[in-house]
């Protein structure tokens, strides 16, 4: 089948060792249904980890490759190294990509190996996805990563959704953009449904959301200007503008969720396709 290339995205998975980039993999995999069965590092099932090394060490020691369909769009997945020793193979793999997603541990934040791989994307000048990973382990702390995240780097770190709960107690999300609930199935399918936001999160959501809405605006003069004046905006110029921000690298949206359990994922693929540009988009090397 003929594959458009606006229609087609190259996106790295990167961050340290140990922060769930392969694990990350096979949930898209699966819910693109390039896989029937949910791959796992830990029980050898994983289709990225492939390698007889691998599989052994349960780590990721050369970038692996595949694909997936979603929403119509066709995303190439390349699935990175995080161990210290084989970072030069995410470095060279970063060319091939014109999107990253950086996955981050809920659990232990960042540490040498992401600042370093952060560096890489900024060589090449890559817009890129915050995904953190193990919502659903002892000592998650989500808010904790987003602090520690905006001290670390030099970019409109933004995030997008708030989790609903933490640890054994993760249940979902609040998407900032259209204020709702979405609650994971806790089977692995991947599935959401609507929900009501938690009433000890409105003051949180609110003040998230109008930090959310604050980082978008400055994309676009025009819509800037609306906001100073005190003019409601639509969630549509929301969303529009925070899409540009992130493709043109201008804001560093952050999601999270359990690649494990396969929640969260399928909301991390939308902004994918939503938000990282198609290779037409960027300049030829």
């Amino acid at each position: 089948m003929e594959r458009k290339p606006e229609l087609l995205r190259n996106v790295a998975l990167i961050g340290q060792g140990g922060s769930g980039k392969t694990s990350l993999a096979e949930a898209m995999l699966f819910n693109g249904k390039s896989t029937t069965r949910l791959g796992r590092v830990d029980d050898g099932t994983s289709s990225m980890d492939f390698e007889p090394e691998e599989v052994k060490r349960k780590i990721t020691l050369s970038s692996a490759i595949h694909h997936c369909d979603w929403k119509k769009n066709s995303i190439n997945i390349i699935d990175t190294p995080g161990d210290y020793n084989f970072l030069s193979d995410t470095r060279f793999a970063l060319q091939a990509a014109d999107g990253a997603v950086v996955v981050l541990e809920a659990t232990g934040g960042i540490k040498v190996g992401t600042e370093k791989v952060w560096s890489f994307a900024d060589e090449q000048g890559l817009p890129r996805i915050i995904f953190i990973n193990k919502l659903d382990r002892e000592r998650a702390d989500f808010f904790k990563v987003v602090e520690e995240i905006s001290q670390t780097f030099d970019a409109k770190i933004t995030p997008v959704i708030l989790p609903i709960g933490a640890e054994e107690n993760f249940a979902g999300v609040v998407d900032l953009i259209r204020v709702k609930a979405r609650l994971f199935s806790k089977d692995g399918s991947g599935k959401t449904d609507n929900g009501e936001i938690p009433a000890d999160m409105e003051d949180s959501v609110a003040e998230w959301r109008e930090k959310m809405i604050e980082n978008a605006v400055e994309v676009d003069d025009d819509l800037m200007e609306k906001y100073l004046e005190g003019e409601e905006l639509t969630e549509k110029e929301i969303e529009e503008t925070l899409l540009k921000g992130v493709r043109s690298g201008a804001i560093v949206p952050v999601l999270c969720g359990s690649a494990t359990l396969n929640m969260g994922v399928t909301l991390l693929m939308d902004l994918v396709v939503d938000g990282l540009p198609a290779p037409t988009e960027k300049p030829a090397r």
